[in-house]
């Protein structure tokens, strides 16, 4: 049976974000993930983690200029430094929380500069691949379809897979989101059998989706899967 975890960057979105913790454990959720928490205190957090007994699963690095439209610097040419400044932040404060996985935001760029920026992403990986080990953190890149986010540079798993074996770490390995995958490719199925060997989320399914009222309203598909309210 699959396991759930509750996007805390979607789901609960009534409350503040320190208040989402104890909101998913009385819906029944066992674990949770975020995406950009930095304006949280990492104590805070792990204090509700504590409290309630979830298991924390990854954080996103910091998209960088996020005003200008950004999504990520970590496959961006010119900026190495940058990103390994975002990695070291994602990395301190996933390890404070007991975090197991940093989703590494590959960023936007224009079609010319793809080349370079399959290069520069997988230096970049294989450069912090190591440090991340030493502290049991995952590694994981995306597939963004380009309909919604135009320019994102890794858009299909098959990319990413391909990426993985060149980064040539075990640590290093694909967050599969439905969602983009049907999108760019179909026959998600096939597919996803065929790259799970990739696949490094944690083992559970991460619930990432927008709740057309409140959340808890909207949770009567999840009874079937253990998430009961307790």
């Amino acid at each position: 049976m699959p396991r759930f975890a509750a996007n805390l960057a979607y789901l609960f979105t009534e409350r503040p974000l320190i208040e989402r913790f104890a909101a998913a454990a009385v819906a029944g959720f066992r674990a949770v993930e975020l995406q950009v928490p930095y304006d949280l205190a990492p104590s805070a957090v792990k204090a509700e983690l504590d409290r309630h007994g979830l298991t924390m699963l990854g954080i996103n690095t910091a998209p960088g200029q996020s005003a200008a439209g950004e999504f990520g610097v970590a496959a961006v040419p010119g900026r190495e430094r940058e990103f390994a400044t975002l990695f070291k932040q994602a990395l301190d404060y996933v390890t404070a929380i007991g975090g197991c996985q940093i989703h590494c935001l590959a960023g936007k760029v224009p079609p010319e500069q793809r080349p370079a920026a399959e290069m520069t992403f997988i230096r970049n990986l294989a450069g912090i691949a190591d440090a991340a080990q030493e502290r049991n953190i995952t590694l994981l890149i995306e597939p963004i379809n380009p309909r919604d986010r135009p320019d994102y540079f890794l858009t299909r798993a098959e990319q990413a897979a391909d990426i993985i074996a060149k980064v040539e770490r075990p640590n290093v390995r694909i967050q599969i989101d439905f969602y983009h995958a049907q999108i760019v490719g179909g026959d998600l199925i096939r597919r996803f059998e065929k790259h799970l060997p990739f696949v490094g989320h944690g083992k559970w399914v991460g619930c990432e989706y927008r709740p057309r009222a409140r959340t808890e309203d909207g949770l009567g598909w999840a009874r079937a899967y253990g998430v009961r309210p307790g």
